[in-house]
Formats: structure tokens, sequence, C-alpha cells
């Protein structure tokens, strides 16, 4: 079927009316509800970026004072003469150290071994604390070293 004369007409009649008066756009409801739902989404996001911070901080943290206890560590294992006993201070940054050595087993050479001595085995602890989110944090390493020399009872 061809197109008549009269479907033209009620076309460009159609196409002339005036378009119905209405806003387009986005009513108050939906605006409150989008902006609602993004807030949600931006408090979600932060949380978990702090979250994160938070823990590269602990970690940042945690790491440091176990190369400052190993330090102390390698110190205490330069020193020529181990004795009992426990010493500490402070290492700044927040951090506090404690180096405690005790006796573990004394050995007493025989008197028939020419040029024996006596030798002690120590537990060595090195305890590194700081402050962090309102609590006390530490670490402790510990390993053993040989002195010579009898402890004394």
């Amino acid at each position: 079927m061809s197109p008549t004369a009269n479907d033209a007409a009620v076309t460009t009649r159609l196409a002339d009316r005036a378009p119905i008066n209405r806003a387009s756009g986005f009513t108050l409801l939906e605006i409150i509800v989008a902006v609602s739902i993004a807030g949600l989404a931006l408090i979600g996001l932060f949380k978990a970026g702090s979250a994160g911070l938070f823990a590269v901080d602990a970690a940042d943290r945690r790491q440091e004072a176990i190369e400052r206890a190993q330090s102390h560590l390698a110190a205490f294992a330069a020193t020529s003469g181990i004795a009992p006993g426990e010493t500490e201070g402070d290492d700044g940054g927040g951090y506090h150290w404690r180096l405690r050595a005790r006796p573990l087993l004394a050995w007493q050479a025989s008197a028939a071994e020419p040029g024996a001595a006596a030798m002690t085995l120590y537990e060595v602890e090195s305890v590194i604390s700081w402050g962090s989110a309102g609590r006390e944090r530490s670490i402790v390493l510990t390993t053993r070293r040989i002195g010579s020399g009898a402890v004394a009872p």
C-alpha cells in the first residue's frame, strides 16, 4: 500500500502539535536517593583506605622493631664477655629495649684436660616495645651464646 494524501496530512498535523509541557530531569526524591547511595559508597571507600594505611603503619613499626632487636643482639654478641643480668634503655622513636642474659648450662672442664676452661651457655633475649593504637606492642628475639667462665651460684 502506498501512502495516501490523507495519511500525509495526519502525519503533518501530529508533527505540528506542540509537545507536552513536561520538564525533563530528575525529581527531588531521585536526587536524594542517588546522593545517599554515593555517600555510603564514599564512606566505605574511606574506611577501607584508612584501614589499609593503619595496617601499613603497623607493619612498618613491627619491621623496625625487629631490626632494632637484631641490632641489639648483634651488639651484645660483639662484646667480649657475657654476664648474666638485664639491661634496658630508650631506643628513640618511641621504642624501648631490654636485653636479658641468663645461664642455661655450665660446663667445667676436667682437671685432666690441660688448658681447658669452664664454659657457660646463655640464653640472650632482646625485647623491643612501643606504643601503637593505645596498646603496648613488643617483639622478642631470643638466641643462645657461649661464654667463658663459670657462673657464680
